[in-house]
């Protein structure tokens, strides 16, 4: 904006001190317009109510027991007869959008990109002046973009039909949903059969308008059920991933698997207490510590209860069902001692926080996208294990033929420890990733144990791949169904389908051959 005074016209001023509302909308058009210092002081005495005008015409900025003519530039005594300008909600409503408006003169282009988005909420035909004085200056292509759509906003209630047909014809590629309604007034009928729209030409326009957005919020609806499907799949995955190993490979019905979960996301709570408390600058890299950590306490935990309890009732799966369970019980009191019965917060670390914006209105947080990216480095860190390290060598002949193993030298009962570990370490990513979309509590990993179970089976027992696919699909088949019938309906379908599904193909989307890991 000019910093030197600059007059603003008399005629420009005068209509704000008329009852003509239209007129006075129209002057605040006009004063924005000029985006000058000056202009501005008018429009916030008018806003603040500081505004009055003399019986002579004069227009005053009032500021305590002085009065500034903007046409003068002149300081003088509140006149006796000065009266103030009122102010109702249409014209306040007009006056903010532009004092926003303004900022579209900011030397900062993030500045004027934001007052122009803004304006798209109350964009009005007293705004044209101001938008079309911006328009000529701008440079920035996002910048013009948006005041272009800001323009034919405005234009739809251009008393010109040739104008609101333009305005709805540049407005057939808008993704604001916002508008929808505006737009089906243009089209339909009203209650008493007549229409808002007095314009055949301008109504037909609308309708394709209506119907072009229409598909733009189905496909932005369909593509967030994708997201968030994947999304939840990569979750599922990262709980079922141990599972995999525990049970697929091992045969291990471990109904303590949720509970490792649980102890990574309240290890990833204790790293992020640690951090503030002696690392406050670096709190943002408390996750840093948390993977390796997680990893390392749920492993020992998982070796701890396999060299007690498990490898005792190898081979009696039914065994180890109840014994994990009584664990589960013990692991979740033990938390309930130590931190409390109410939930504990993690909070997302800055470069978590937020998201991106696609097809104009679907928001993807950054926490989403991390963790669908972490459970697939998750899975390929577990491939490499089972397929190209010794560990892996031993556990796959260990599960084909574990008497054989133990001839040729290979330590059965080492093996197992370190492959229940393994498994038990990796629900501990998992708890990690979760502490990320929620509150940490002790009954975290129960909402988890069914779904990761179920995952295991559908994809086929021992099966990587299969586990994968099985994640990712309950996802996205969840996303898809809870919108029609009900995050419990749909839970009961999915339930339902898996368990005929099973009853067709008992191996799983996948079969293991000669028990050995594909």
């Amino acid at each position: 904006m000019a910093g030197a005074h600059a007059a603003i016209d008399r005629a420009v001023l005068a209509p704000l001190g008329n009852d003509d509302a239209d007129a006075r909308i129209e002057a605040v058009g006009h004063i924005a317009a000029l985006a000058t210092p000056d202009a501005r002081r008018v429009l916030d005495a008018l806003n603040n109510e500081t505004l009055y005008v003399t019986p002579a015409g004069d227009v005053l900025v009032v500021d305590d027991d002085k009065a500034w003519n903007p046409v003068t530039d002149a300081t003088t005594a509140v006149p006796d007869d000065a009266e103030d300008i009122s102010v109702n909600n249409r014209l306040r409503s007009v006056l903010q959008g532009a004092l926003s408006g303004m900022r579209l003169f900011s030397e900062d282009r993030s500045e004027r990109l934001a007052a122009a988005r803004a304006m798209t909420r109350n964009a009005d035909p007293a705004q044209l002046p101001l938008i079309e004085k911006a328009l000529e200056k701008e440079k920035d292509a996002d910048v013009i973009a948006q005041l272009e759509q800001v323009r034919a906003i405005a234009n739809l209630n251009a008393e010109d039909a040739a104008k609101r047909k333009a305005a709805l014809i540049t407005l057939r590629n808008t993704t604001d949903a916002s508008l929808m309604g505006t737009f089906r007034d243009m089209a339909e009928k009203k209650p008493d059969g007549s229409y808002q729209e007095p314009d055949a030409e301008v109504r037909a326009e609308a309708a394709k308008t209506v119907a072009a957005l229409q598909n733009h919020l189905r496909m932005t609806d369909i593509a967030g059920k994708v997201f968030y499907g994947l999304s939840l799949g990569s979750v599922l995955l990262l709980a079922a991933l141990g599972l995999a190993i525990t049970f697929g490979l091992m045969g291990i019905i471990n109904m303590a698997h949720g509970e490792m979960l649980m102890i990574g996301a309240y290890t990833t709570y204790l790293c992020q207490l640690f951090f503030r408390a002696y690392f406050p600058e670096a709190i943002d890299a408390y996750l840093l510590l948390a993977l390796p950590a997680a990893f390392i306490v749920t492993a020992a935990v998982g070796i701890v209860i396999e060299r007690l309890v498990i490898r005792w009732l190898y081979g009696r799966p039914l065994e180890t069902l109840l014994c994990t369970w009584g664990i589960s019980l013990m692991l979740m009191q033990g938390v309930r001692t130590l931190f409390g019965a109410q939930n504990v917060e993690v909070a997302n670390p800055s470069w978590m926080s937020g998201g991106i914006t696609v097809m104009g209105s679907l928001a993807l947080s950054w926490n989403r996208i991390i963790i669908i990216v972490f459970s697939l480095l998750v899975v390929l860190a577990v491939w490499l294990i089972l397929n190209k390290t010794r560990l892996g060598l031993f556990l796959r002949a260990v599960t084909q033929n574990r008497r054989m193993a133990d001839c040729v030298g290979v330590s059965t009962g080492r093996i197992d420890m370190m492959t229940f570990g393994l498994g038990c370490g990796i629900a501990g990513l998992g708890g990690v990733a979760l502490s990320q979309l929620g509150n940490v509590g002790p009954d975290l990993g129960q909402a988890y144990i069914v779904d990761s179970f179920m995952v295991v089976v559908l994809g086929g027992v021992g099966q990587l791949a299969g586990t994968v696919i099985a994640a990712f699909g309950l996802g996205e088949i969840t996303k898809f169904l809870e919108p029609v019938a009900g995050a419990v309906l749909a839970k009961i379908a999915i339930l339902v389908v898996i368990i005929v599904f099973i009853q067709k193909r008992p191996q799983g989307l996948f079969a293991l051959k000669g028990r050995s890991v594909e």
